[in-house]
């Protein structure tokens, strides 16, 4: 049940190893652009005496510059500390600060407010454990706020401060109150939270952030300090442990200790356990840090542990109880949220960063778009900056992790794109599927090797890319003639041949297109499994899906050929006429037309068709070939 207050009884607090006395709290400060995060933030700092007196001073001297306040003190300039962000007076990193009172120590996220930098305001929130959602009070809950609020949710955060600023523009009204949070609670009764608390307050001037205001005696609850000091967070069960291993060091003789950290949980010395992607299991022997040994090592410690037997263990395992360990799939559905400006493409290769695991990870299915204000699932073939939706994911390998819901440490993850290095989204690991678990790889007597010997060749992918009338088509033929006539056994995949029947119901889009060239990678590969010199003609735009065919296939296996023809030399051969109907507006989609063509950028043969013949680009390719032993001579 939400309650509208965080009840507080004693003003007690528990006590933290990582603080001593005082326990700690992680927030996260968060809402619409303009709301007043930093004002409100850098007054709390402020007013806890947690800035010195030359950083008042210097303060001052920024107001005068920078400020907003018409000459009085601008708190907001003591976390936006870009140059940027001071003369455009918004917040465009996160800024993380420290401050304290009596009772708590606290570090506090302030994230931005525009939309562009969602990722920043996720990254604050990941380790929060409660956030302060700001709202204009003249404006209500906006679209960004409902935004923030769901992504909270999805990111575990359980409890949540409602900072209702700016009060002094609606005339301290108690019914514009009241009117904001009652249709905050009624959005926000879907979203999970533990707690909600409502205070009503004017950062700029400091009423009910740090004392209660006089200008709203209506109000008689608790002031944002009071609310932070005083409220209960903590997980709603223990966790079992969870140790990230991070490497392995060899120490004298034959030892071996790993080295990591206890993510959540504790692990004791002499507890039985298992490495959870092998299933190998074993004891922990000891537990030792710079301190020396430890009997047991707690969420939160960087510790060495050593097993008392050689198993195989590397980075990105993890070490669990034996009788709770993670869960292992290579296949999962997760809530993704989208950073990129250019869209999730399913279908498309990204890294995955999931705790100290690195893999290569695709999304297999958008099963649903989430609409922000309401939660609704509706359909959608791509997910755009921002949104959010519950997609099928999977890994080139098993990884071993926990529902989100469950474990905040082993159950999130990050999409990086592979081309840029960009971080691209951020997931939250619902469950693996039973797919995952039913489907196993079977092995035969009869493998590539021994195909290959049978035919006496060297199987591969030759992968010929380039634009539309390009001449990809044309020179895969002669190649093809050449390699049939030195008894090469071959077979040649061509675009629009495989549209024809197996991509028949793919169009032409982004989305279509990463598809289409997933499904003849995957057609390729098995026919080099067979022991086949695939030859495969296909404009695949995007380089990204071309390394994704070269991982798959394997060391050696893929021939990356780059058919280099002009755009105008393609435009005037415009064999199929697609060229002519994408400029005059009958079609749409068309490479380089209006949708773009990405050219390898180290291709393993370039042939370039304006200075040589069709013939003679075969030629080319078959020395190549011979000097890769694909073929003799």
């Amino acid at each position: 049940m939400l309650n509208k207050v965080i009840a507080v009884e004693t003003g007690q607090v528990s006590s933290s190893p990582l603080t001593g006395e005082r326990a700690l709290l992680r927030f996260v400060a968060c809402g619409s652009v303009d709301d007043g995060k930093s004002t409100l933030i850098g007054r709390l700092i402020a007013e806890t005496g947690s800035v010195s007196d030359d950083q008042m001073a210097a303060l001052g001297r920024a107001s005068a510059r920078y400020g907003s306040t018409g000459g009085d003190v601008d708190y907001s300039l003591l976390l936006d500390g870009l140059e940027a962000e001071r003369e455009q007076g918004i917040t465009i990193d996160v800024a993380y600060r420290y401050f304290s009172t009596p009772l708590r120590t606290f570090i506090v996220a302030d994230t931005p407010g525009h939309e562009q930098y969602t990722r920043n305001m996720v990254t604050g929130a990941s380790n929060a454990d409660l956030a302060l959602l700001l709202v204009d009070a003249r404006l209500g809950l906006s679209r960004q706020t409902m935004r923030h609020a769901r992504i909270l949710a999805l990111l575990g955060v359980r409890h949540l401060l409602l900072a209702i600023n700016k009060m002094d523009l609606v005339d301290f009204g108690q019914k514009t109150f009241s009117a904001v949070e009652d249709g905050f609670l009624r959005f926000s009764g879907q979203l999970g939270f533990a707690t909600v608390a409502a205070v009503p307050i004017c950062a700029r001037d400091g009423d009910n952030v740090t004392r209660s205001s006089a200008r709203m005696p209506w109000y008689k609850g608790p002031t944002i300090l009071e609310q932070l000091e005083r409220a209960e967070v903590g997980p709603d069960r223990q966790q079992p442990a969870r140790f990230l291993v991070q490497s392995v060091i060899r120490r004298e003789g034959d030892l071996r200790c790993y080295a990591g950290v206890v993510a959540s949980g504790s692990l004791a010395a002499g507890e039985p356990v298992v490495v959870a992607r092998s299933g190998r299991v074993s004891r922990v022997s000891r537990i030792f840090s710079f301190d020396g040994d430890l009997d047991r090592a707690h969420a939160g410690e960087a510790v060495n542990v050593e097993l008392v037997d050689h198993i195989d263990v590397g980075r990105g395992d993890i070490i669990a109880p034996k009788d709770a360990p993670p869960d292992v799939a290579d296949q999962f559905m997760a809530h993704l949220v989208w950073f990129d400006e250019h869209p999730l493409l399913p279908g498309r290769s990204y890294a995955m960063r999931i705790g100290t695991q690195a893999v290569i990870a695709t999304v297999t299915a958008i099963k649903h778009l989430q609409e922000i204000e309401t939660g609704l699932h509706v359909s959608g073939r791509l997910l755009e900056l921002n949104e959010i939706a519950v997609c099928n994911l999977a890994t080139t390998m098993p990884i071993a992790f926990d529902a989100y819901a469950d474990n905040r440490h082993t159950g999130g993850f990050i999409l990086i794109d592979r081309e840029t290095a960009a971080t691209a989204g951020a997931g939250m690991i619902s469950f693996s599927l039973r797919r995952a678990h039913n489907v196993q790889r079977q092995s035969y007597k009869i493998d590539q090797a021994a195909r290959a010997r049978m035919k006496q060749q060297r199987p591969c992918i030759v992968w010929f890319t380039g634009l539309s009338g390009a001449g990809k088509s044309t020179i895969m033929n002669l190649v093809e003639q050449r390699l049939h006539g030195r008894g090469v056994h071959t077979y040649a995949l061509d675009g629009d041949n495989l549209r024809l029947g197996l991509n028949r119901d793919l169009g032409f889009t982004d989305a279509d297109r990463v598809e289409n060239v997933r499904r003849a990678g995957e057609v390729a590969r098995l026919m080099v499994d067979a022991g086949l010199v695939v030859l495969c003609a296909f404009i695949s735009p995007f380089r990204a899906e071309r390394e994704m065919i070269r991982e798959r296939a394997g060391v050696g296996q893929f021939i990356e050929v780059f058919v280099d023809t002009p755009l105008e030399i393609c435009v005037q051969r415009d064999p199929k006429g697609l060229y002519a109907k994408g400029r005059t507006g009958r079609a749409a989609h068309i490479t380089g037309i209006d949708s773009p063509y990405e050219p390898p950028e180290s291709p393993d043969i370039h042939i370039s068709t304006s200075e040589h013949t069709a013939e003679e680009a075969a030629d080319e390719v078959i020395h190549r070939l011979e000097q890769a032993g694909i073929t003799r001579r």
